[in-house]
């Protein structure tokens, strides 16, 4: 079996399309998509109807991210990151945003042998491979874990940085993301898994993708269009 993994987009149409073509030329059996859907600058509706359209095609299994859940909820004085979710807000469709707030926090698929999720199993916030500025031991992340079942893989994204390890039984991953890169490489990425019956193996695909054009997009209409621009054009958040 061939599961293709994304995850992190942020709003970002241009890495999205390439991602998507890139994937495509792999013929998986299954997409997965890691949630943190729309939350960034560089054409969030158009990186929203993408992500519609690709789960129509291919039946994406979708989870939902930390920054999903931000999206989820009430406008108020007090609301974190209020300024960025207002200007979401004019940017998506309507219900958009209580859609993916509503996804859940895990799938399974390969019969169980591959759980996905954004940042836990249980969890779109808490890291499962990152311990404050580092890398999270073994017993940190078998403890966040909790029982997989009979997972042989389990991939997730949250913290942009890609990784992979093999804990017991369970190859864990991270597939890094689509877009707002921090280790000061730009290009998209995605992972592709492939196997069955207890035996998988991790490819990591990074791809390249028309920065530029994302960067002014930014620039020109986003909320803090700037900042992102920056992120977009250096790989450094």
């Amino acid at each position: 079996m061939r599961v293709a993994v994304f995850g992190d987009v942020h709003g970002n149409r241009f890495a999205l399309e390439a991602v998507a073509g890139d994937i495509e030329t792999h013929r998986p059996d299954a997409w997965v998509n890691l949630g943190d859907q729309v939350f960034g600058g560089a054409d969030p509706a158009g990186a929203w109807h993408l992500q519609q359209q690709l789960k129509a095609g291919y039946g994406v299994l979708e989870v939902r991210g930390n920054t999903d859940e931000r999206l989820g909820q009430p406008l108020t004085e007090t609301t974190e990151k209020r300024g960025m979710l207002t200007w979401l807000h004019t940017q998506l469709p309507r219900g958009a945003g209580a859609s993916v707030a509503a996804l859940p926090t895990s799938v399974t698929l390969a019969d169980g042998e591959v759980l996905a999720a954004h940042g836990t199993p249980d969890s779109a916030w808490t890291y499962l491979l990152r311990d404050g500025g580092g890398w999270a031991g073994d017993d940190l992340v078998q403890e966040r874990l909790g029982n997989v079942g009979n997972a042989r893989v389990v991939i997730v994204g949250h913290s942009h940085l890609e990784q992979v390890r093999q804990i017991g039984p369970v190859t864990v991953v991270n597939a890094g993301a689509v877009s707002r890169q921090k280790d000061g490489s730009p290009l998209a990425r995605w992972v592709l898994l492939e196997g069955g019956d207890g035996i998988w193996t991790v490819t990591f695909r990074r791809v390249p993708y028309n920065i530029e054009a994302a960067a002014r997009w930014a620039e020109a209409h986003a909320y803090h269009g700037v900042k992102e621009a920056a992120q977009l054009r250096t790989g450094r958040g």
